[in-house]
């Protein structure tokens, strides 16, 4: 049974150190490429078939019993041939899952291995200033020390867990999971197959213009939704952004304007108010009912605007102080969003709007079986447990696949470590390829009246996180949280009676504005998805691009998931059809 041995060889094979992942950036000297023995067996496993397959693992249907009886049997041969019959109708089984998991590997297989590109100013700028650094040791100016860097790139080329162990610290804060990225899933399409463009370049006119909008998103955070555009710090964010030369946020006529300022990418986030109607309206979780009011930061409270403190962040010296909490309130402000993606639960706001939709009784999508099927109704298939539970399954497969892209491709500088750039070349301590767009703005002039510094004022006081920028997991999140909520609910519904938070937050008034009949629930789950993303931008942890092309890649991982259980279900089922984020539709 050699077919079998290489079978199980397979299957139990232990992935080599710097051979287990396709697609790392060539600028690491390693290409990613399995061994000629793993190799082998998945040139074995794409020529056999299914039925070849389960034949060699032994789990074929039994041969049923073709002599037939004449005599009366015995009630102890009746016991004993019902177990027969059981085992025959579990072997059966047993085969055709396997030949679903086959069908599925077989398909997966066959998804084309993306080039990972990343934007080059790691290799462009010898001392690291336009990648990801903090939580290694930087010297007195806040450039990262160069063999700390070294021995993490020396990790994400061998993928060896030693290497990592061997990643020396500024502080005493842990990098977050750089090996999470490397971890394997068994549905859906593998995070090494999936892609995203580079991020904007540390040079580029695209990279300041998104600067720009987060130095305003930091100054306008006190500011309610509900007055952009009508007092004078958000119409200087309007008038300094379109002055920029290179600006990718949502436009009316080519111009930001108050209805386009820090909104989505999507047709949808245009319409209506800024915040999506999920992170407002009340919702039940079995017999608990529950207003969105939640912990909200002090107004004009922000930190590591002195140099002192942000070198220290970029160190990861803990401990750092608590934000400072000031009662509950509807969100009204980017304060109150940045405060909600600081404490969120990974799919908190999904399984919020899911809860909204199963207790409100939105129609489910015309393409779920149960909509035809007279007699019966969905549960752990097409209802209510398969939509929750399919949540945190997304969830957990986006983050692998960011976790990919952040340490393994990209290694993209944060905003904040940006800002310290920005500060130091102001400042004439050290020359810094920093666009001109941004040393022009009237946004730094702002920060600097404010603070005293040029750096990019953060709503936490620990600032960003222990990783890369690019990709956004908040964002990959959202990304494929809401293309599941999109594939199983009716998104041409109608969401009635929209509202929207009092500036004070205390209260929810009605939005009568002549576009309140045109809020759906397709449209308000898109805004959910881009308010929760660049909610981490208002904190000043992320870039524009990080949130967009992070909500694009969690679709992606959604769309292979949904497609991969597809073919696992007993009901007649031609497919659910929904909307992408840019317009299409798909089935899946």
């Amino acid at each position: 049974m050699e077919v079998a041995h290489e079978w199980q060889g397979l299957a139990k094979k232990d992935r080599p150190s710097g051979a287990g992942r396709p697609g790392l950036t060539q600028d690491l000297g390693t290409t990613g490429s399995m061994s000629s023995s793993s190799l082998s067996r998945r040139a074995l496993l794409v020529r056999m078939t299914a039925s070849t397959a389960a034949a060699a693992m032994g789990v074929g249907v039994p041969r049923l019993f073709a002599k037939q009886e004449t005599e009366s049997p015995s009630i102890d041969r009746i016991a004993g041939e019902t177990q027969v019959s059981r085992a025959v109708a579990g072997g059966a089984r047993r085969a055709q899952a396997f030949r679903i998991r086959l069908k599925a590997a077989l398909r997966e297989l066959k998804v084309p291995l993306p080039l990972q590109i990343s934007n080059g100013d790691e290799t462009l700028y010898p001392n690291r200033i336009g990648s990801y650094s903090k939580g290694l040791p930087h010297d007195s100016i806040g450039e990262v020390d160069l063999p700390a860097y070294s021995s993490l790139l020396t990790a994400v080329g061998s993928m060896d867990p030693n290497d990592f162990a061997n990643i020396p610290l500024g502080g005493n804060v842990k990098l977050a999971d750089p090996q999470g990225g490397l971890a394997f899933d068994l549905e859906g399409t593998d995070s090494g197959q999936l892609t995203i463009p580079p991020s904007p370049a540390l040079a580029s006119a695209e990279r300041a213009g998104e600067m720009v909008e987060d130095y305003w998103m930091a100054l306008t955070r006190d500011v309610p939704f509900s007055q952009y555009g009508s007092e004078a710090v958000t119409a200087a964010a309007i008038a300094d952004l379109n002055k920029l030369a290179d600006f990718k946020g949502p436009r009316e006529n080519g111009q930001v304007t108050a209805a386009t300022l820090f909104r989505g990418f999507t047709t949808a986030d245009l319409v209506g108010p800024f915040l999506s109607q999920f992170l407002l309206l009340p919702v039940s979780f079995g017999t608990l009912s529950v207003l969105q009011q939640y912990k909200t930061y002090a107004s004009g409270t922000d930190y590591l605007t002195d140099f002192a403190s942000c070198l220290a962040c970029q160190n990861g010296q803990d401990p750092f102080p608590p934000n400072v909490v000031s009662g509950t309130s509807y969100t009204k402000s980017g304060r109150d969003l940045g405060a909600y993606v600081h404490a969120d639960l990974p799919y908190q706001a999904y399984l919020t709007a899911a809860q909204w939709l199963l207790a409100d009784k939105v129609p489910l999508n015309p393409g779920n079986p149960y909509r035809h099927i007279s007699n019966q109704s969905g549960f752990q298939t097409f209802g209510g447990p398969h939509i929750l539970d399919l949540l945190g399954e997304v969830t957990n497969r986006a983050l692998k696949a960011v976790w990919y892209q952040k340490w393994f491709v990209h290694r993209t500088v944060r905003p904040e470590a940006y800002g310290c750039l920005v500060h130091q070349a102001v400042s004439g301590v050290a020359k810094y390829p920093v666009h001109s767009d941004v040393l022009n703005s009237q946004a730094i002039d702002q920060v600097f009246s404010r603070y005293g510094s040029y750096l990019l004022p953060s709503a936490y006081p620990e600032g960003c996180p222990q990783h890369p920028s690019y990709a956004e997991g908040h964002g990959a999140i959202a990304g494929a949280c809401v293309t599941v909520l999109k594939a199983f609910f009716n998104e041409n519904s109608v969401i009635p009676n929209p509202v929207v938070a009092s500036d004070d937050g205390q209260f929810l008034l009605p939005y009568t504005a002549p576009d309140a009949g045109e809020i759906t629930v397709g449209g308000e789950l898109n805004k959910l998805a881009s308010n929760i993303a660049l909610g981490r931008d208002m904190a000043g942890v992320h870039w524009r691009s990080d949130a967009v092309q992070s909500i694009l890649l969690g679709e992606a991982v959604a769309v292979s998931i949904l497609r991969d259980q597809r073919s696992t279900f007993n009901e007649p089922f031609s497919g659910l059809t929904f909307t992408k984020f840019d317009g299409t539709t798909v089935t899946v």
